[in-house]
């Protein structure tokens, strides 16, 4: 109870000095000087009381203090500790309070971290952040008070989703956080680079650090949940277009296309407008984000909330913040004094604009896909689902395209291009992609135009990455590494869909059925006790022709806590390919339901990811790109 108090109450000091900086913030608006040492102090004791009330959460959480509605509603005495821990953000009250520590947090950290940029910028990045974090006080203070007090105090908790008891799932939401929050640090300084005239060079160079860590950060924490949705919901794949997927995936794409425009800008100090927009769009989907997963209206696995009413307060601060940043757009924008360079057609940075386009294209289609459904169901009370024929019919036939201006675009030159030097080159590497597109698609039957130039578009840009690995006259390796993971990202998820395969049948203990060049026997189950669950394990043999075999012993656990049933997938993972098997009750006799399926090129979908966050990450340590 001391702990929630302590937590409760530190928010609410932690609001006052977010109030109070504000007038020091105006009166130093103007002021020759220096930044008033008070600022610092007061952004430092903000940061702290968040912090504290943070702390008071995982307090009770740990001690299993049901007094605290929110510890009741989502923690057990049984639960293990870890998950104890990860479940204080787990929730939608946990969550919010986590949004706001790791945005007092950036905000000082780019107070201390900007000391050679100019004050009264510095200043105007503060104030409009610093409404950002004073909406997220009062929309926990008002709606989501993750301190409420319960009374008489319960003896036992309701438990955590056993779903979200998992360690990828339990890092998952902090990492994600911190390329969200990262992203109002973005916005934020866009505006106020508007209204100080100040987007230029300098200003794209200092920003870029905080475009790259949030990047890196939003595709770390997108793989983390995709990792998770593959080996614990069952579903045997790594993206199924869930709403709250794509949630994700739209300040992802945004945040790349502002990644390739922030560049452009350092170099020839180009797409000013792009890159503002982008900021904007940014961190509106961001907060997009925040308000549908937690409105309760997004039909998902992953939404934390059914109140309206905090789905509303999210909006209408969203509307405040989307008209502010218009307005100022508009106002201060035409005032900015651009240079005109002369751009021809084969260049880098229309190769870039270009791109950028398809990036807005695929964005589009996403959030329609997503948002859709929704306004359909206000408008005529229809339910519809929209699933993976939807995008993959709309997003297809670009992506070929957009491969293609991906894998030319990095070998052109800033402002013209030489054509004779790489034209032999890329014609070589065009016709072995469509050779191999051929056997590939002679192999399986298919006779799909658009599959075979998707293939080809493929390997094309694995080919042309690779190339340019040998290039003497191409030594941004940072770009080449997150290229070539962005290309074999691309490869592996192709391949994985055409060559995967399944198979979902009922059976019991001793019976065995055939699959392909396989024999899968289910020889038997035992029971195992832990502390918060039960579990059923099957324990399944696999033999292939070559008589090699493997075990697989898939899980059903039964939670006390709350009373669920959960299905845990055994995954057999090698080089190429992955066996993936998991089970679950049939009713009425002894017959499990069993789902096998053979995933060529799992590992690869990771490893591809974690090389483009690595690109990025040597970007962000070196702060500047090379030539």
């Amino acid at each position: 109870m001391l702990a929630s108090q302590i937590g409760y109450y530190s928010l609410i000091i932690g609001l006052f000095f977010s109030l109070l900086i504000i007038p020091f913030l105006i009166k130093n608006l103007n002021d020759k000087k220096i930044i008033d040492i008070k600022i610092f102090h007061i952004s430092f004791l903000q940061l702290v009381f968040s912090i504290i009330s943070f702390g008071g959460l995982i307090s009770s959480f740990v001690k299993s203090d049901f007094s605290n509605e929110t510890v009741y509603n989502n923690s057990h005495t049984t639960k293990p500790l870890f998950y104890k821990i990860s479940g204080t953000w787990g929730n939608h009250e946990g969550s919010l309070l986590l949004w706001l520590m790791i945005l007092t947090s950036f905000i000082f950290l780019f107070l201390i971290k900007t000391k050679d940029q100019p004050k009264k910028y510095r200043i105007l990045t503060l104030l409009f952040q610093q409404a950002i974090i004073i909406g997220f006080f009062l929309f926990i203070l008002i709606t989501s008070n993750p301190f409420n007090y319960l009374l008489p105090i319960p003896n036992e908790g309701l438990g955590l989703n056993p779903i979200l008891q998992d360690p990828a799932l339990a890092i998952h939401p902090p990492i994600l956080y911190l390329g969200y929050v990262g992203s109002s640090i973005i916005f934020s300084g866009s505006l106020s680079g508007l209204v100080n005239g100040y987007i230029s060079r300098s200003w794209a160079k200092h920003m870029k650090t905080w475009i790259l860590s949030s990047w890196i950060f939003l595709t770390i924490g997108i793989m983390l949940g995709s990792i998770w949705a593959y080996y614990e919901l069952g579903w045997g794949g790594f993206w199924f277009w869930d709403p709250v997927e794509n949630i994700s995936l739209m300040p992802w794409l945004c945040l790349t296309a502002l990644l390739h425009c922030i560049i452009v800008l350092e170099k020839k100090e180009t797409l000013v407008s792009w890159t503002v927009i982008l900021s904007i769009t940014t961190f509106t989907l961001s907060m997009c984000g925040t308000f549908l997963v937690r409105s309760g209206i997004l039909n998902s696995i992953h939404t934390f909330a059914n109140d309206p009413s905090r789905g509303i307060f999210i909006l209408f601060f969203l509307f405040i913040l989307i008209i502010m940043s218009l307005v100022i757009f508009f106002l201060f924008f035409k005032n900015e004094n651009k240079k005109n360079y002369k751009t021809y057609f084969l260049s880098k940075e229309i190769s870039i604009l270009v791109n950028n386009w398809f990036i807005m294209y695929f964005l589009s289609v996403v959030l329609i896909g997503t948002v859709y459904p929704i306004f359909l169901e206000v408008l005529t009370n229809e339910k519809i689902s929209i699933g993976p024929p939807f995008f993959n019919k709309l997003i297809i036939p670009f992506l070929i395209i957009f491969l293609i201006f991906m894998s030319i675009g990095p070998n052109l030159h800033w402002i013209k291009f030489k054509v004779v030097k790489f034209k032999f080159q890329f014609f070589i590497l065009f016709l072995i992609s469509l050779l191999i597109s051929f056997l590939i698609l002679k192999n399986i039957g298919s006779k799909n135009l658009v599959n075979t130039l998707l293939i080809s578009a493929s390997f094309y840009l694995f080919f042309v990455t690779i190339k340019d690995f040998f290039a003497k006259d191409f030594f941004n390796y940072s770009q080449k590494i997150s290229h070539f993971g962005f290309s074999l990202l691309v490869l592996s998820i192709l391949l994985n869909s055409i060559f995967s395969s399944e198979i979902i049948t009922n059976l019991k203990v001793g019976e065995n059925f055939n699959f392909k060049n396989e024999i899968i026997s289910f020889n038997s189950i035992e029971k195992k006790k832990d502390n918060n669950y039960e579990s059923i394990i099957g324990n399944f043999t696999i033999v292939d022709h070559k008589n090699n075999s493997i075990k697989l012993r898939p899980e059903l656990r039964i939670y006390n806590q709350p009373v669920t049933i959960t299905s845990e997938a055994d995954i057999k993972t090698s080089l190429f390919s992955d066996k993936f098997l998991v089970m679950n009750l049939v009713k009425g006799n002894d017959y499990f339901n069993v789902k096998y399926q053979v995933k060529p090129f799992m590992i690869w979908i990771w490893l591809s990811v974690l090389l483009m966050s690595l690109g990025g990450t040597l970007s962000f340590l070196k702060k500047k790109y090379e030539k």
